[in-house]
């Protein structure tokens, strides 16, 4: 039997069978587990409001990731459709979501990585691209390297013939009140942030059993200019290893890169552990280690996920088996038929 969970705090013990009342998990039986797509959009404190329009847009963005799979897409087709719906969407501190920095300006971090070659493609502190992650595949695919960064990966889209957008078509309303908030002495960016919806990314398994990450940020707001957090660091923000699994990560990135949470979680799984003890112990150890909370969602090849936080929230959807499996709230598992469209 393979148990999935959504919180750290209300694990369960692998092999425990479904009980009733009030329990929270859901275990169940799978047979055919590829493909699979599952999908965060930021772990944190966020408005139960809020929450609702929110998840239903990561459903959306991993009906579209599931569907690229049916058809006999890759692993990383899979990945960068979802991550660019929700780059797409202003909910999201990604693509036209993004935060602002401390000069009322957006610089956005992006990261891609394929499990077969460890192929992978990074971008970080970008500029009027509306989609970095497919700007971080161009990377992987078109050039020797694995990451450029600011007037040079603007270059390089150019070259690519990927336009260039207004600044102001990335900045929504919501972005330029909350910066401007934060310009007031005493303001605390980082607790400020949980009321908007964070990092954003998808880890799947195609049915050859290739797994593939992609994370997307618009950063931290009012960060300093230039300042580069842990999503597009390969093992922080993603890491993908046909070997092992995949992961993406969202929460506090300088706690994010001083534990490289993505490959710490993929050492656990080498050591034996399940994706879900996996994540757990790792995000355990970042609480513990240097006091960061965040979230993940895990696959290994076969097919097994977890969608796992340490925060008192995170949007996460999964599609598997014609199956669609999302939550927020701390051990909210809720499923329906993937053709459901509400």
């Amino acid at each position: 039997m393979q148990c999935f969970h959504t919180n750290i705090r209300s694990a369960l013990n692998e092999g425990d069978f479904p009980r009733t009342g009030g329990r929270k998990e859901v275990c169940f039986l799978s047979t055919i587990m590829l493909p699979v797509v599952v999908v965060h959009a930021g772990a944190g404190c966020i408005p139960k409001e809020q929450a609702k329009v929110c998840s239903s847009g990561v459903r959306a963005a991993t009906r579209g990731g599931y569907t690229v799979l049916q058809e006999g897409g890759s692993a990383m087709d899979a990945v960068v459709e979802v991550v660019t719906q929700l780059e797409n969407n202003p909910l999201y501190n990604a693509g036209c979501g993004s935060v602002l920095n401390v000069k009322g300006e957006i610089e956005m971090d992006a990261i891609v990585m394929e499990g077969k070659t460890l192929g992978s493609g990074a971008v970080s502190a970008v500029r009027r691209i509306a989609n970095p992650t497919q700007l971080a595949r161009l990377v992987m695919d078109k050039t020797s390297h694995a990451f450029l960064t600011a007037e040079g990966a603007s270059q390089f889209a150019r070259a690519m013939g990927v336009p260039e957008v207004p600044e102001e078509s990335l900045i929504t309303d919501y972005a330029r009140m909350r910066w401007k908030q934060n310009l007031a002495p005493g303001a605390n960016p980082v607790e400020c942030q949980m009321g908007k919806m964070g990092t954003v990314g998808a880890v799947a398994v195609d049915k050859d059993g290739n797994v593939a990450c992609a994370t997307s940020t618009g950063g931290i707001l009012n960060q300093m200019e230039g300042r580069v957090g842990d999503t597009p660091i390969i093992g922080s923000g993603g890491y993908a290893d046909n070997n092992v699994g995949a992961v993406s990560t969202t929460g506090h990135g300088e706690a994010i890169m001083k534990v490289t949470l993505a490959k710490l979680i993929l050492f656990h799984m080498e050591q034996g552990q399940s994706v879900e003890a996996a994540s757990d112990l790792a995000l355990a150890y970042m609480k513990t280690r240097v006091q960061g909370l965040g979230g993940v969602v895990t696959v290994d090849p076969h097919g097994h996920w977890a969608a796992r936080f340490s925060s008192n929230q995170m949007v996460w959807a999964a599609a598997q088996t014609d199956t669609l499996h999302y939550g927020v709230q701390t051990g909210e598992h809720v499923t329906q038929s993937i053709d459901n469209p509400h």
